[in-house]
């Protein structure tokens, strides 16, 4: 998977992106209470898109701080929210300059090369005891559906919840491991250095 095609295939999709975005408002409200996302939390949404969740975060009291490697998809996003701190940047690669309470990839893991080194990369970025989640608002069989056909060429497979859980494993707490016919996340606390 090469990192320009994926900028080029969100950067051609943005203008239509929210379009055929489908919302499982359920889905939504119990990953963001899963992530504890709640008031006065600093909330950084790694490959944010056009802002999906961004109102949702407000809704809750957070403080938002979204992160994506498509230009395209963040001037979408800056429309909507101009408000917003925006960075445009490769979640995998970026030194995040603030610390976060809360870390989110939603509908967006599989677009990632490298799953340690992004879970390594976000770890960084988080304050002591800050959460991580994975998450999709799809079941892993309509996630692989969808990322098998028109996505198919910036997309690795799902990893299972198990594999997520080890990879994430050795620097968090893995406190919540769901997969089932309306969602899949994973979500950890950081550890504490020893």
């Amino acid at each position: 998977m090469d990192k320009k095609q994926i900028i080029t295939f969100f950067d051609d999709r943005a203008s239509d992106w929210d379009i055929y975005q489908e919302r499982n408002e359920e889905a939504i409200a119990f990953i963001l209470d899963k992530g504890e996302i709640t008031k006065g939390k600093n909330v950084l949404d790694v490959a944010c898109g056009t802002g999906i969740l961004f109102r949702d975060y407000l809704n809750r009291g957070a403080v938002v701080t979204g992160v994506d490697i498509s230009s395209g998809m963040l001037r979408v996003a800056k429309e909507k929210f101009p408000d917003i701190e925006l960075i445009c940047a490769d979640a995998e690669e970026y030194v995040f300059e603030k610390k976060y309470d809360s870390v989110m990839i939603y509908n967006a893991f599989p677009h990632f090369t490298c799953p340690q080194k992004l879970i390594r990369n976000l770890a960084e970025a988080l304050k002591a005891k800050g959460r991580l989640t994975v998450a999709h608002g799809l079941s892993e069989k309509e996630l692989e559906k969808c990322h098998s056909t028109v996505a198919k060429d910036v997309s690795l497979p799902l990893l299972s919840k198990e594999k997520l859980c080890e990879i994430m494993s050795e620097l968090f707490d893995v406190d919540v491991m769901i997969s089932d016919e309306e969602k899949y996340i994973v979500s950890g606390l950081k550890k504490l250095p020893m």
